[in-house]
């Protein structure tokens, strides 16, 4: 199961969330997204869980708690939906 992450810290990083998520089963991947200008974090990332059952247990006890100075927002990730493409042949 995917899970996304919100509210995260800016310093928090891969290895933090990792260790967190960890706790509550066996943990693939992490990913904090980054802005890809400036290569800042924006504030949210995605787990991987193999497990759906752990998965579902650390989103239960881990929405809403604080990590580093932040209330975490936390649920099962959503397909990413595709965006328009833009047309900048029409700007001006």
């Amino acid at each position: 199961m995917q899970i996304y992450v919100g509210n995260i810290s800016y310093s928090t990083t891969e290895e933090g969330l990792e260790n967190l998520f960890s706790q509550y089963g066996e943990v693939e991947a992490v990913k904090i997204i980054t802005d890809r200008e400036t290569g800042r974090a924006k504030g949210f990332g995605f787990i991987t869980m193999n497990d759906d059952a752990a998965a579902q247990n650390a989103i239960d006890e881990l929405n809403e708690k604080e990590f580093e100075g932040r209330t975490l927002r936390i649920n099962e990730a959503r397909p990413r939906e595709e965006r328009p493409k833009r047309n900048f042949n029409n700007r001006f």
